[in-house]
């Protein structure tokens, strides 16, 4: 299964549910909505290498996002994000992405990274590495998919800012969770902010209530070893 495969077969779903979103949105007159919770997914950008399955487990953790009433952001990437973005936009949620280029013309052409399932792109200009920094920035919490270097690399952000972490467990389909359980292991860093689960629709529940619990500090970045200092509001 390919990824344009996954955008031809999607076609007929996503004009049955075009009428309805809109519907949906253009009702929406809730003057609060900045306290939806914002949930970032993190994955890899290619997932050829993992088994079918894992293309049905992304798009049930975008759909799980957007059911239980969440905003999806994410790199505005391919793989498994790309996946659950689908699977967010299947329910009418909201998919926000943030990416590594400064133009929607250089994010097509020069990162050839794709524009579908997106309501809202922020171009940062920042490349991968200054994007990844600020996608995690932008989220109130990030779910941890199966990922290679980059994932790492947004774990380790979130970790380190005490962000609340979902780490979808592969159960031997992938081991991304099993190196962050070693990385957390061995960090010396505390963080009581991190849910495991095999299962999409408990790990988005999960989180968002470790969210909840969350927006009840300030928290305050800072650049010594100390990286994040939670304040009770």
């Amino acid at each position: 299964m390919t990824q344009q495969h996954a955008h031809n077969s999607s076609n007929h779903n996503l004009i049955q549910t075009k009428n309805v979103c809109a519907q949906v949105n253009l009702h929406n007159t809730n003057k609060r909505n900045y306290l939806v919770p914002k949930i970032g997914v993190s994955g890899a950008a290619d997932i050829a290498f993992l088994g079918n399955n894992v293309y049905d487990v992304a798009k049930e953790t975008g759909r799980q996002i957007a059911l239980q009433g969440a905003v999806m952001v994410s790199g505005a990437t391919t793989g498994f994000p790309y996946w659950a973005a689908m699977g967010c936009k299947e329910q009418c949620g909201i998919s926000i992405g943030l990416s590594p280029a400064a133009s929607a013309k250089e994010h097509v052409e020069v990162y050839r990274l794709p524009l579908e399932y997106m309501d809202m792109i922020t171009y940062t200009g920042f490349g991968y590495n200054g994007r990844d920094l600020m996608f995690v920035r932008s989220c109130d919490g990030v779910i941890i998919g199966p990922g290679r270097i980059g994932t790492f690399h947004e774990f380790a952000i979130a970790y380190e800012d005490q962000k609340p972490l979902g780490i979808l467990m592969g159960e031997g389909e992938w081991k991304t969770d099993e190196i962050i359980k070693n990385i957390i292991e061995y960090s010396h860093r505390p963080n009581k902010k991190v849910v495991f689960d095999t299962d999409p629709e408990r790990l988005v529940a999960k989180l968002i209530e470790l969210i909840k619990q969350d927006r009840k500090h300030l928290r305050i970045y800072r650049n010594d070893d100390n990286a994040s200092v939670d304040l009770v509001l």
